[in-house]
């Protein structure tokens, strides 16, 4: 896996965050069990650019006065209208310790429910919580979804294929994605099951009768 490096500085503490952000400068904090907590600053161009290829689940070689600190983005703030980022928050990695975090799920493949009979894909979950070393951390993990050939079949965490290490922290039977049939489709079944409940409902009303006589 490529080595995502990251040159920071320290904060200026002179300048207020509006006066850095105008300056295309984003503060920064550095923070995690065992570790001193850092305030720092880094470009905003260079962060856009690496948190494109890292997100939060690919491990960062933060660099600062000649020291190396590997991170997570734990966490990001941004601009309510520009979407620009305006504060980061980098947790501290012990490459000999787990660590907890998301990983999107990417799909593919091509659904026979989908494909051939008109149904809606439907994913419940489009990132996982996991726990794993550093070492095991992936960008992504994929899931097929060619195992959808029906309304009845759905894929669910058990049947994920994740690396060796890692461990989802969601339960087994906890749907990831299904297909929907076709509105009309939906309706029908809604109609037969009205349709059955009002025979049932009928025929106990004339065995009632057929009790009194």
């Amino acid at each position: 896996m490529e080595n995502l490096i990251l040159n920071a500085e320290l904060r200026d503490k002179s300048m207020k965050p509006k006066n850095l952000l105008e300056k295309n400068i984003i503060p920064v904090e550095y923070y995690g069990n065992g570790v001193e907590n850092l305030s720092l600053q880094v470009n905003a161009g260079d962060f856009r650019r690496l948190f494109k290829k890292a997100g939060f689940n690919t491990v960062v070689e933060l660099v600062c006065e000649g020291k190396k600190y590997p991170v997570l983005v734990h966490d990001l703030d941004q601009h309510p209208v520009s979407d620009d980022f305006i504060h980061i928050d980098f947790k501290a990695v012990k490459m000999d310790e787990e660590v907890e975090t998301r990983i999107p799920l990417e799909f593919v493949g091509t659904s026979i429910a989908v494909k051939d009979f008109s149904g809606t894909f439907m994913s419940n979950l489009d990132e996982v919580e996991v726990k794993c070393l550093p070492k095991y951390l992936v960008p992504f993990i994929e899931v097929d979804i060619s195992a959808l050939e029906d309304f009845n079949s759905q894929i669910t965490i058990k049947d994920l294929k994740v690396p060796q290490g890692m461990t989802l922290m969601h339960e087994e039977d906890d749907s990831v994605c299904t297909v929907l049939p076709p509105k009309a489709e939906e309706e029908k079944a809604v109609e037969v099951a009205v349709d059955g409940a009002a025979t049932e409902g009928a025929s106990a009303d004339t065995s009632k009768e057929e009790k009194k006589d």
